[in-house]
């Protein structure tokens, strides 16, 4: 059930944030249905969908391209990582970068990366991630390549998640139709008239919905890691590798609540 304290319809969050929100710089891309949105998780689906592999590691497959934001990227990554050192006699999560042609990428803030695979040769990705980048708004949804790999992997994922920008690109790739999200709180009126289809969320720090968690982004990008983790390998994982990174966890629903859209996930949280 959506918490709809949390959920404003179209037209009023549109006039509300003419008012009170600039829009963004950079107008997207056009919208339009590019490919099926995932189902939200099934009783009977979910297990699955949480069950780890005992003959190997999950793989978060990053989504990098050049002006890929810092945080957004190696928050999650962070998180990710130090599942191989908490979570005793469980496969962890193996984080790798994935560039369009595997080159080279240079972040937004000046580092290079040097990614392990590129779009043609990546492997089988079970946590789709797609950070923001300087170019998430505009140029980059116009990039067929970007978009097809996004669409199709996305399609295929056990989860995907996005932080901060990350959802026009998941929007744009048709993987956030009918299903709730947020994105980077300066940018909700953008994102709002470009992809109406989205069931856009305000005011919180990450929605999950199905296979798909949004997250605003920014330190924001630690939190929505941590769910994940908590889901896949339990509280006490999520919490250890919290305290190493000196990010609370469980998370405090008053600071910046988090909106769980599928049932099943909600009595799990309880």
């Amino acid at each position: 059930m959506i918490d709809h304290r949390h959920l404003l319809p179209l037209a009023g969050l549109l006039g509300a944030l003419a008012a009170g929100c600039p829009a963004a710089s950079h107008q997207p891309g056009a919208a339009g249905a590019l490919g099926p949105s995932p189902a939200p998780a099934a009783e009977g689906g979910l297990a699955a969908l949480l069950e780890l592999p005992a003959d190997r590691a999950l793989v978060a497959g990053f989504v990098v391209v050049d002006g890929v934001y810092n945080t957004e990227l190696m928050a999650p990554w962070d998180v990710f990582e130090h599942t191989r050192h908490h979570a005793a006699g469980q496969q962890p999560i193996t984080p790798v970068a994935i560039s369009p042609d595997g080159r080279p990428v240079r972040t937004a803030e000046g580092l290079q990366i040097v990614p392990h695979h590129g779009f043609a040769d990546a492997p089988p990705i079970d946590i789709l991630v797609v950070p923001s980048a300087e170019r998430s708004r505009d140029a980059d949804l116009d990039n067929d390549a970007l978009i097809g790999f996004v669409r199709e992997r996305g399609s295929s994922a056990r989860f995907v998640m996005s932080l901060c920008w990350g959802a026009f690109v998941l929007a744009r790739a048709g993987l956030l139709d009918g299903l709730a999200c947020t994105t980077f709180p300066r940018d909700y009126k953008t994102f709002a008239e470009a992809f109406p289809a989205a069931d856009l969320h305000v005011n919180v720090s990450y929605v999950h919905s199905g296979r798909l968690i949004t997250s605003e982004g920014g330190a924001r990008s630690y939190q929505a890691a941590l769910y994940l983790v908590d889901l896949l390998y339990g509280e006490r994982v999520a919490a250890a590798i919290g305290e190493g990174l000196l990010v609370p966890w469980p998370e405090d629903p008053e600071l910046r609540p988090p909106v769980i859209t599928d049932p099943v996930l909600q009595r799990l949280r309880r």
